[in-house]
């Protein structure tokens, strides 16, 4: 077992005054790799998504590639920004402002919306992280990119919550596949720390995919939909693939302040079916507990 960095406090300076309610988010999040901010969405909104999600994964549940899988009945999915009537409104609710320029810096991008959703049946997945490390945040302990998560639904332990290790954004990840995926002996580490988020309808957290983390079974017949509203510092190259499509008509009616937060790429029409394409190979099989191994 490799020896773990304790996570430190954020870095002088990097809050700035007159904030000390988001100061303290900011130093939960460093400490922990994740912060929540109960209702900063509003349930009215919440419902309206959980709607919008519902409609959504039907039609990309319907044709080959409309999904991608990330274990056994669970599913991922990128979606048009535009077919989500709380879009905007998230995007510059104070919270979600607040701490995307506090990690990200002032110049912060958005660069993915998508769903994340276990269904009936969806088993554990293998502990990960949801990409390897920087050198920038390796050699100087500063993030520079987050992950908004809004729940469709009110989670339940019987619903396949989301479970995170805390802490664990630190850990050096150098000798695991591709940086994500710590081996088998580690994992009674996280196991021990793990906790299990159960939020509720017009809640929203905001976390670094460098901590640890799995998703759980779910023992429900309720689609467990999650919003993923992927934020990076603006000299974060990223792929292709993190762009968001979006019309040019609905781009600019969006506020001109808005508009540079957005990294897209720009079509006359959106795609009839459009195709996944931000598979993650190591989570389409999943843990069977029963005899502790990984099973398709």
């Amino acid at each position: 077992m490799h020896d773990q960095q304790h996570a430190p406090a954020p870095a002088a300076g990097a809050v700035p005054r007159g904030r000390t309610v988001s100061e303290g988010r900011l130093a939960t999040l460093y400490r922990d790799g994740i912060v929540g901010l109960p209702g900063a969405f509003g349930r009215a909104r919440g419902q309206e998504l959980a709607e919008d999600f519902a409609a959504l994964f039907a039609e990309a549940l319907a044709y080959d590639g409309g999904t991608v899988d990330r274990g056994p009945n669970r599913y991922y999915f990128g979606v048009p920004a535009e077919r989500l009537r709380g879009f905007q409104a998230l995007l510059t609710s104070g919270e979600v402002v607040e701490l995307s320029e506090l990690v990200c810096g002032p110049d912060w991008q958005v660069v993915e919306v998508a769903f994340d959703c276990p269904r009936a049946g969806a088993v554990h997945q293998p502990w990960h992280r949801d990409f390897d490390m920087t050198g920038v945040t390796a050699a100087e302990r500063r993030l520079t990119s987050l992950a908004f998560n809004v729940t469709t639904v009110d989670v339940t332990p019987e619903m396949g919550p989301f479970e995170i290790a805390p802490g664990t954004q630190w850990d050096d990840g150098s000798h695991w596949p591709h940086g994500m995926f710590p081996p088998k002996d580690e994992w009674p580490r996280y196991e021990a720390l793990r906790q299990q988020r159960m939020a509720r309808l017009g809640d929203i957290s905001a976390r670094t995919g460098l901590a640890v983390h799995r998703g759980t079974p779910n023992a429900t017949d309720v689609d467990r939909g999650v919003l993923i509203l992927g934020i990076v510092a603006s000299e974060d190259p990223t792929p292709e693939h993190h762009r968001l499509t979006m019309t040019r008509a609905y781009f600019e009616r969006l506020p001109s302040d808005l508009q540079p937060h957005l990294r897209v790429r720009l079509v006359d029409e959106l795609p009839e079916r459009p195709q996944q394409v931000h598979d993650i190979e190591g989570l389409v099989m999943g843990v069977d507990r029963s005899s502790d191994r990984v099973t398709e």
